[in-house]
């Protein structure tokens, strides 16, 4: 099957929904680290998997357009799991604006990165993804999940000879040999924390009571999250990581009792962004971080082009 990376490609099977780039920028959303099964397939257009679908969205000016590949017409019901999927239904500029009253350090960041926004992805993906991102970086998490997909999930399509996959279920991940196929794959001590809470969610609340944590007080899913295998403090409402920690001390000063990151520490930082923020702080802290990120890849670009002029230079003298 061909990739479809633009709506001229077959008009009658793409589709569009109304959403300006104040209210979401794919290119900061979709490689900012919150999801790793896309990916920028042609200039301007993202191809990735979204629950049992293989989709190809693109932005144009107000219009967000996009395209599912296989037997589905887009229509009404792709237009439903999109908005869910990007949570539409949260007017994210009127955010943008409460949240820079509140905090001047953040209208200085969230000028250049406008459309970031948090997604509501699928539980078990979502869960299972991130005890992957455990002491990793961006671009080998999204190779480990590609690995996963490959191995464990059901093959959904070919674009372009590229296959593409669903993301495995519980009892794939779950089998009595998943766990020494994932140490084969590169996963290390992760392998034993994937396969284990996979384990745990079957035999226990399963994929519908995962699900139903989003209705259940703050503490207690947290409480639940954090029983499961290689779940930890970062299962927050704001999620604390070592690169969260630094944007705390380091842009907003922060007081933290403590030089490491230990379980209290993790509550003061979510604590004081929850008070500076409000009820959506985890979404300004995504805006934070994705700024963070593009501008360590910004440093990283330059470093290597920096070694790669030196090495130029070395080989001429």
């Amino acid at each position: 099957m061909a990739l479809r990376d633009t709506p001229s490609t077959c008009p009658t099977l793409w589709r569009w929904l109304r959403c300006p780039p104040a209210e979401l920028r794919l290119d900061l959303v979709l490689a900012s680290g919150q999801a790793f099964r896309w990916r920028e397939s042609s200039p301007g257009a993202w191809t990735g998997v979204l629950g049992d679908r293989v989709w190809t969205l693109r932005q144009e000016r107000d219009r967000l357009w996009y395209t599912v590949y296989g037997q589905e017409t887009p229509g009404p019901e792709t237009d439903r799991i999109l908005r869910d999927y990007f949570q539409l239904d949260v007017g994210l500029a009127a955010l943008y604006r409460t949240w820079g009253a509140a905090d001047p350090l953040f209208c200085q960041t969230a000028t250049a990165f406008p459309g970031v926004r948090v997604l509501r992805q699928d539980p078990v993906e979502c869960l299972l993804s991130f005890i992957c991102t455990s002491n990793n970086h961006v671009a080998r998490i999204t190779t480990m999940i590609e690995r996963l997909c490959q191995a464990f999930g059901q093959h959904l399509c070919s674009l372009d000879e590229q296959p593409f996959h669903a993301f495995p279920s519980l009892a794939a991940l779950a089998g009595s040999e998943a766990e020494a196929k994932l140490q084969a794959l590169g996963f290390g001590y992760r392998a034993r924390f994937v396969s284990g809470t996979a384990r745990a969610i079957a035999e226990g609340m399963g994929a519908k009571g995962l699900c139903q944590l989003r209705a259940v007080p703050y503490a207690e899913a947290r409480r639940v999250l954090c029983a499961l295998p290689g779940v930890g403090a970062k299962a927050e409402a704001v999620p604390v990581d070592t690169h969260v920690w630094h944007i705390a001390r380091q842009r907003y000063g922060a007081a933290l009792g403590a030089r490491s990151l230990t379980a209290r520490v993790h509550q003061e930082i979510g604590d004081f962004f929850r008070e500076l923020w409000g009820p959506y702080a985890g979404w300004a802290q995504a805006v934070l971080f994705c700024a963070d990120l593009r501008k360590g890849r910004a440093s990283g670009s330059r470093a290597r082009r920096g070694r790669s002029r030196a090495s130029r230079g070395a080989g001429c003298s």
